[in-house]
């Protein structure tokens, strides 16, 4: 007679240590890093499109319906644990031409909110770079994000969320596109290449870099220390809203309509000082009838 099997002991399972990473019995790190990509209700067709590019550079990846939350942003954290993700990139719209990105580790933080301007899609740009669907990228940061704090956690969350984890399940066991996060005027760029190579691959000169999008400009405005919530750990101070720079260039076409209103009134105001003597010879030629 065989022997019965007992019951699978509960108690030998994987324990979760951290957001994303799971301990196994022999010490090591298992990735199970998973991202949630949402967006707001009203996003524009580009935003849409973007938030599309990024489902396709991420296999690791899953998205849900759009939200309507403008206010109480907490609702996400519930989302994202019903999805069993660790991260969060929530695409935000305001206006119907603002956008906004969270980028946030749930549900014990930090995130991270940008303003997102000069984006350039897949489909809009056209390149002639190309890479294998759910391969796996390689990250390169540039040298300035050693300089601040608050560069630096933005350089560590952006590569837990970005990094495909080697085990996905949707993801190709290959390297063939890179993910460049540079730094320019305090803003964070981020372009897309795919790795090419020319000849047979003998060093690193023999490969070449082939854009192929989307290129996006990302302007941190302000981290928190919880996931959409809790206290501000950094504050932009370059940092200027669209509403303020709109309000300016109101302000810069009233003055316009403003100079001639007062002009126009400065010319009554000179003809009344300054009236023009009645001419005793007008009524000379002019008929009796």
């Amino acid at each position: 007679m065989g022997k019965r099997k007992g019951k699978k002991d509960e108690t030998n399972k994987d324990p979760v240590i951290a957001e994303g990473r799971v301990q196994k019995r022999n010490g090591s790190f298992k990735n199970k890093e998973k991202v949630l990509v949402v967006s707001s209700r009203g996003i524009t067709f580009r935003s849409r499109h973007l938030l599309l590019d990024i489902l396709q550079l991420l296999p690791h990846s899953k998205k849900d319906a759009k939200l309507d939350t403008k206010s109480d942003r907490g609702v996400i954290n519930e989302v994202a644990d019903l999805k069993n993700c660790s991260s969060t990139l929530f695409f935000e719209t305001r206006k119907h031409q603002d956008l906004y990105l969270w980028a946030a580790k749930t549900p014990n933080g930090p995130s991270i909110k940008f303003h997102v301007t000069n984006v350039h899609t897949m489909a809009e740009l056209k390149l002639s770079g190309n890479h294998l669907k759910g391969s796996r990228p390689v990250l390169t940061f540039d040298a300035a994000f050693e300089r601040s704090p608050h560069l630096q956690l933005i350089r560590e969350v952006l590569s837990q969320i970005f990094a495909t984890p080697p085990l996905a399940p949707k993801r190709k066991p290959f390297f063939d596109h890179v993910l460049n996060f540079s730094v320019a005027d305090d803003r964070v760029w981020i372009r897309n290449y795919q790795v090419s190579p020319e000849k047979r691959v003998q060093s690193a000169e023999d490969l070449t870099l082939i854009e192929v999008g989307p290129r996006v400009c990302m302007n941190p405005v302000k981290i928190l220390s919880g996931s959409f919530g809790g206290p501000v750990v950094y504050d932009n101070p370059t940092y200027v809203s669209p509403n303020a720079i709109r309000a300016a260039i109101k302000r810069s076409k009233q003055s316009k309509y403003v100079s001639k209103v007062g002009a126009r009134k400065q010319r009554k105001q000179h003809l009344a000082a300054n009236k023009v003597p009645r001419n005793e010879l007008s009524d000379v030629f002019k008929g009796d009838n």
